[in-house]
This record gives C-alpha cells, structure tokens and sequence, in this order.
C-alpha cells in the first residue's frame, strides 16, 4: 500500500530551501534508477535506499532480464516495497529477447509481468530488428493487460549490454529523424513515454550528439522523453541544457549525486548556485 506524500518523514535540516519539486506521482522531473544488473539487489539492500532516497526515486526498473535469474518471491518482494514507497517498477527492455523466443511465450511474458506486479513494461529493439507496426501491436497489448507500455528508441543499432565502441562504431548510427518519428506515432498510439538509448549520443562515442536530445525535445515535448544518463557528466549536462525537470534514467548508485543537482544543494562548478526553480506556492 503507497502512503501519501504528506505522510513522508521531516526532511533533516529543513531550514535550507532547496528547488521545489513536484510530489509523486509527477510528470516532469521524473527519476528512474536501474535496479539489479551491474551489483545485485534484493529488499534489504533496497530498503536502505528507498527510506533514505525514496521520495526522489519514481521508478525502478530491472535491467538485462534480471528479474529471471531471481526467486519468483524475491522479485514480487523488491515489487512490493517499491510500491510502499510510492515507486513504480519497470520491467527494462528484455522483451526483445523474449520476442525471439515466439508470440506464444510473449504472450506468458506479459501476462506474468502484470501478476507479479509490474507497472511499466519496457518495449525495445536495440538488438534487434522488427518492423515498428509490430512495436505498436505490442504497445496495444501492453495497454490491455493493464500495464504502461514504455517503447525505447534511439539511433544505435546493436545498443544495450556494454558493447564495445568500436564494435557499435562499425554498425553506424540510424537517423535521428526516423527515431523521432517513430517515437511520435508510438506516443500517439497510447505509449505511457519514451525511453531514449544514451549509445551513439552520449555513451560508446567520440563525441556528444547533444543535436539528438535536441530534436526529441523540440518535437515531443521535455515531459514525453526519458534520457538515460547513467554518468554524472551526462546527467549534468542534461541539467544544465533542460533544466532540473528533464526525465532522466541513472544507476542507483547516483541517486543523491543526481538529486543534489535538482535540488539546487551542489553541483560542479558550472552548475554550483545556478540550477533554480520558480514555483510561487
């Protein structure tokens, strides 16, 4: 059971102003950190970060289909605590693995995704190629098991699972215009928002494409699009360029690194004292 945001323990030193957030559930500003993959996770573990970062944190999302490797309790237990902190659980993008495996078993995919308890179900194809027509039958079918589709986009084929550079620098980068495209009609036909690959912009490059998050923005809306920026130069210059409410997807390690830069408290020297917000409430 989620306990409501006035009921959130007193903040320490509640004296120093920080930048006013919106409460949870929010639609801008929205924080997910990725759970079990690069250390494992279970409840105690999370717990720990979860009474003390919680309120920060709006989802959680399993990466590399790690909820498969664990006890079927297990996962249903770091479900539940996530929802007791008003935190809602993503599946990552393991569908594209499970679409290799036929429609029989992403049927069963989806329907133990919603009874174990999940919230938002991944949809990518970073690894894989599949006709964007099948992405919105897969969005459809989402919806209607009662889970919020999340379709994952970007211009990197080959991204995810720390592939080399070099060897994503020989698949080349597709069209940011086809990726935004893409990504409207699948907002159109009902996705909850969209994940945006960082490979190709901002991870396993030379240089930033800081062009790509750009055109996302400037066609979709700061409020449609997730970044994941799971580096601290990376979610900083985020900050720094749409401004502490950008949608962004971090380790869960850097939870208090990265609400550090919303809340205005500290920052490195180009942001120290210059990320503000107006609210007049």
């Amino acid at each position: 059971m989620t306990r409501p945001e006035s009921d959130q323990p007193e903040r320490a030193f509640p004296f120093i102003r920080l930048n006013e957030r919106q409460s949870k559930p929010r639609t801008c500003g929205v924080t997910e950190i990725r759970g079990p993959y690069y250390t494992p996770m279970g409840k105690r573990y999370l717990q720990d970060i979860l009474e003390t970062m919680g309120v920060y944190v709006d989802s959680l999302k399993f990466a590399g289909g790690s909820f498969s490797l664990m006890p079927r309790e297990a996962v249903r237990e770091i479900i539940e605590l996530c929802h007791a902190h008003n935190v809602v659980v993503s599946t990552g993008g393991f569908i594209e693995r499970v679409l290799a495996q036929g429609p029989d078993v992403v049927d069963l995919y989806i329907k133990e995704c919603r009874n174990i308890g999940f919230d938002i179900l991944e949809i990518s194809s970073g690894f894989i190629t599949i006709p964007e027509d099948d992405i919105l039958r897969l969005i459809e079918k989402v919806k209607q098991a009662g889970l919020k589709p999340k379709p994952e986009v970007g211009i990197q084929f080959g991204a995810g699972g720390a592939t080399a550079a070099a060897e994503l620098a020989m698949e080349g980068t597709r069209d940011p215009q086809r990726a935004v495209r893409l990504a409207k009609r699948y907002l159109e036909a009902g996705a909850y928002m969209i994940m945006v690959e960082s490979e190709g912009i901002t991870e396993s490059v030379t240089s930033w494409r800081t062009d790509v998050p750009a055109v996302f923005v400037n066609t979709l809306g700061l409020e449609h699009v997730m970044f994941e920026a799971a580096d601290p130069d990376v979610f900083a210059w985020y900050i720094t360029n749409y401004g502490p409410e950008v949608n962004l997807f971090v380790d869960h390690s850097q939870i208090v690194q990265l609400e550090c830069l919303r809340a205005g408290i500290w920052g490195t020297k180009s942001l120290w004292g210059r990320v503000i917000t107006y609210k007049r409430t």
